[in-house]
């Protein structure tokens, strides 16, 4: 049977990473609030629609935008959240949250396409963080 100190040493330095860790909750938590901001403007605009959004992948009816990015804005905060905790389960809910949030870019990919550019590169850079660094790793 292994004592508790042995099972510590089986653990790398806990600090190791830790600034990636904290990279990939504070994007997560920022692209959250970003959708969210996305999808207040979308309920509330009484313009008229851009031609490009006519033939959008969700329709065009934008109140439907407005609902995915609130759902997505609420599921990039919450993993912000979680991610903190550095367990296995942040890390890959994490994961997927940063891959939906870089796919829900693409619908801007018409209108602003260096920022989408941007969001979907910053997207990689969390998964990459999360995948490396995400959770604890056991020494053999």
């Amino acid at each position: 049977m292994r004592t508790a100190d042995e099972d510590l040493e089986r653990y790398p330095d806990e600090s190791q990473g830790l600034g990636w860790q904290f990279f990939a909750a504070t994007m997560l938590g920022i692209a959250g609030i970003m959708r969210i901001i996305d999808s207040i403007w979308a309920f509330g605009y009484k313009g008229a629609l851009p031609d490009g959004l006519k033939d959008g992948v969700l329709g065009s009816n934008l109140e439907t935008y407005a609902w995915v990015w609130l759902g997505v804005g609420a599921l990039l905060l919450l993993s912000s959240v979680i991610v903190i905790t550095g367990s296995q389960f942040a890390r890959w809910f994490g994961i997927l949250a940063a891959c939906i949030g870089g796919v829900s870019a693409i619908a801007w990919m018409p209108y602003y396409p260096v920022w989408s550019l941007v969001y979907i590169g910053l997207a990689i850079m969390v998964v990459y963080a999360l995948a490396v660094y995400g959770g604890r790793q056991i020494l053999e």
